[in-house]
């Protein structure tokens, strides 16, 4: 992790001189995510399957995005992010036991996953094609409830909680005169078994000082936090509207 993010402060180094905007500007967008969960979760060794067993379900996923860009030299660009992510679901464990609920019982769970992005990045490009580089800090809190549907055994817990270092690229492509464009933007980070990565592809349309996002965007968690681990892929479609100033 620490030489990715030396590589990384390395590179926005190099660019810093030779990116700037013209002008302030600020950005701002709220979107909704359509999104599906699968993979595993892992609580003192025991294992369930997220998608299979536990019958996870998107209740409200949604995301704000705040962008602030200047023309003050040297100085990176702000982009905050917030995300948040409820699934629910009943199901019936596998024929393992996980945390003291036996197995082949049935269960109720709840999946709340949060995170806050800060991002600080410099524009590389900055005409029909545009392109952007930067570091993010991610604060990441994630729990995973699994109860019985009948009260008898105590419920299970899986948490991971952290801040963590990733890389940040963005890329968008205009179609002159047209306000139409297509871009795609992600952070990602792998190191010492641990691994994030949250990419999105779009197309979007600018009319005025508003902005109409549709697209793709997946994410992939495995992070170990102590005895608890999360190995989940979340991805489905989404749109969003913003305002540019």
């Amino acid at each position: 992790m620490r030489k990715l993010m030396l590589a990384v402060g390395g590179s926005l180094i190099l660019v810093a001189p030779l990116s700037q905007a013209d002008v302030v500007g600020l950005r701002a967008s709220v979107s909704y995510w359509d999104s599906d969960l699968s993979g595993q979760a892992a609580n003192s060794g025991d294992v369930v399957d997220v998608e299979n067993d536990l019958n996870l379900d998107s209740d409200s996923d949604a995301n704000a995005s705040l962008y602030l860009e200047h023309p003050v030299p040297l100085l990176p660009n702000v982009r905050l992010n917030y995300t948040v992510i409820e699934q629910s679901g009943r199901g019936r464990l596998g024929t393992s036991e996980f945390v003291g609920i036996p197995g082949s019982v049935e269960v109720q769970s709840d999946f709340d996953l949060d995170q806050l992005d800060l991002t600080l990045y410099y524009e590389v490009l900055d005409n029909w094609v545009n392109l952007d580089l930067g570091i993010t800090a991610r604060d990441l809190s994630g729990e995973l409830v699994v109860q019985d549907t009948n009260g008898r055994f105590s419920p299970s817990e899986t948490k991971v909680d952290g801040v963590i270092p990733m890389g940040y690229l963005a890329a968008r492509f205009d179609l002159p005169l047209t306000g139409v464009s297509v871009g795609a933007e992600g952070n990602f980070i792998s190191f010492d078994g641990d691994s994030l990565h949250d990419f999105n592809a779009y197309g979007q349309y600018e009319i005025s000082l508003i902005q109409l996002r549709a697209g793709y965007r997946q994410m992939a968690i495995d992070y170990e936090d102590g005895n608890d681990r999360l190995d989940v892929e979340i991805g489905g479609p989404f749109v969003s509207a913003g305002v540019s100033f």
